[in-house]
């Protein structure tokens, strides 16, 4: 939902939550056969609904248009000199999302004390029901924490929500970064053991389906987004731990009948069936176009279309941008080809040419009301195991990257045609065009050295993620350095280039005793852990 952009800070009470949840969540909660009081499973539902995962208005214009996007070049963005500048209330009401539920966030952390609270007061028959819903929610907290870790480096996260959990007010330590890593591993490692054994009876299961508005109560899928999360996370660390990484990945990779990922499934790719996303409730009809022209994030960025797809002819161009064009005499003048927008140009220069550059998609992007919360998608699991490959064999690199970039392909085409209120869908590229495209210009140019190697795969990578998934494209470009991007320099004094890490907001600052243990790493150029090339 669109809101003024003059952030009014408020604590939110769970128990709160559930009088104004969404008409097509409220038999989630209103079952009158059940209690009313929100429960396990209900707490669990209010986890997936997230607008923070979802491209919903505010998270977009706020947190990717004003940050994040720019940092990666995976939007257009006019030059200014505040242009990598933080904006505190945005950033502040980011943060606060994590930790308590709001309009725009499910507030993760305080919806998983209360389970933590509702399943300590079961019966261990209760328990053993509703364990599947526990660690679920795990994994749901799991995958929101390492963002936050990526975004800010040590956080809060122990002794988080315990106002939740026990009642009392906790100020909260600052967990380190790498301790946070460990435990998320540890326990991904753990739900993904169990849902490869899960075994619910009939009425858990309908339960557990009728919550989970994520992946629709599929325990398989279950485990392999769970592997696959843990499997993105120990990429992450790689080059900090590259012995621990190597033996962890190496095992899963060997052994998918123990360690199924997603996309490991079926033969054909279905992206509605094979990727981990959330979509959208059935009575949004909103869109994403006044988030982009907000702070005129609409160009395409130059790098992304100039230097990577229109060399060799992507197949993914048409479905990604438009060729936008200029009024001549009252006509509109469609441009001839394809341009981006870039990053060298004065902000007047920017502003003055804004028609002549190419923009995005309306159909795919703009004006399309479905797009869903990308999570995670079998794309990115290709590129993460083309690198394994690269780095330390066990498999075929280049069969890797390649269906990574052909399932990309197919997933922003799938984007495109689910959009049902433009009449300007696209029709896919046939297999044929497809398997050229891929023989000629994807796998014939998987040559050089290992880095150029591995360049080639970060790349591809990059822009598969976009915008859609700017935390992890921000996490990954500042992982491997790759792509190499020039940005404009900045005249504003310490904020000449983009940060490498988000600060603190002032609250947290402010109100939280622990602060002072972080304090002298809270600089915009510090670095998360994982971070050291």
């Amino acid at each position: 939902m669109k809101r003024g952009k003059i952030i009014l800070l408020v604590v939110f009470f769970v128990v709160g939550l559930f009088n104004s949840c969404k008409d097509e969540l409220d038999d989630r909660y209103l079952n009158p056969d059940r209690t009313t009081d929100a429960s396990i499973d209900q707490f669990f539902t209010e986890m997936l609904n997230n607008n923070r995962v979802r491209p919903m208005y505010w998270e977009v214009s706020t947190f990717i248009n004003w940050h994040i996007g720019i940092y990666t070049q995976s939007v257009g963005f006019l030059n200014s000199e505040s242009v990598y500048q933080q904006n505190e209330a945005y950033i502040t009401d980011r943060w606060n999302d994590f930790y308590r539920p709001s309009a725009n966030g499910a507030g993760v952390v305080a919806q998983y004390r209360e389970i933590e609270k509702a399943y300590a007061a079961l019966s261990s028959d209760e328990q053993k029901s509703m364990e599947v819903f526990v660690q679920a929610a795990k994994v749901v907290l799991y995958e929101q924490t390492a963002q936050m870790v990526d975004l800010w480096g040590d956080i809060p996260f122990s002794e988080a929500g315990m106002l939740n959990k026990t009642g009392e007010v906790v100020y909260p330590k600052f967990d380190s970064d790498i301790e946070i890593y460990n435990t998320v591993l540890a326990g991904l490692e753990e739900a993904a053991m169990y849902f490869s054994s899960a075994s619910l009876s009939n009425v858990t299961q309908a339960l557990f389906a009728k919550q989970d508005i994520l992946l629709s109560g599929d325990l398989r899928q279950w485990q392999r987004y769970a592997n696959a999360l843990r499997l993105r996370l120990l990429m992450r660390i790689s080059f900090v731990d590259e012995a621990r990484s190597m033996q962890e990945v190496q095992t899963m990779l060997n052994d998918p009948a123990t360690y199924p990922l997603i996309g490991d499934a079926d033969a054909q790719y279905l992206p509605d069936e094979d990727d981990v996303l959330l979509q959208p409730l059935t009575s949004y009809v909103d869109d994403l176009h006044l988030a982009f022209t907000d702070w005129t994030n609409y160009p395409a960025p130059y790098y992304m279309l100039e230097e990577v797809l229109k060399p060799v002819g992507d197949l993914r161009i048409p479905v990604l941008f438009d060729k936008y064009g200029q009024m001549l005499n009252g006509q509109f003048m469609a441009n001839t080809e394809y341009s981006g927008m870039p990053v060298a140009l004065s902000r007047t220069e920017q502003q003055l040419n804004l028609d002549k550059f190419a923009i995005l998609d309306s159909a795919t992007f703009l004006y399309n009301a479905k797009l869903p919360g990308v999570v995670m998608t079998s794309s990115e699991v290709d590129f993460l195991k083309a690198e394994a490959y690269e780095r330390w064999g066990g498999g075929n690199a280049e069969e890797a990257y390649s269906s990574g970039v052909r399932k990309s392909i197919d997933f922003y085409y799938y984007l495109n045609t689910i959009n049902q209120s433009s009449g300007k869908t696209l029709t896919p590229p046939s297999q044929e065009a497809k398997d050229n495209f891929i023989a000629s210009k994807i796998s014939a140019q998987y040559i050089g050295t290992q880095e150029e190697k591995l360049a080639k795969i970060w790349t591809q990578k990059w822009v598969h993620f976009g915008f859609l998934q700017s935390v992890q494209s921000w996490s990954e470009l500042r992982r491997t350095n790759y792509p190499e991007l020039d940005f404009y320099s900045s005249p504003l004094t310490g904020y000449e280039l983009p940060p490498s890490r988000l600060t603190y907001p002032t609250n947290e600052k402010t109100f939280n005793n622990n602060y002072q243990a972080v304090a002298a790493k809270d600089t915009r150029n510090g670095i998360v852990f994982w971070d050291i090339n």
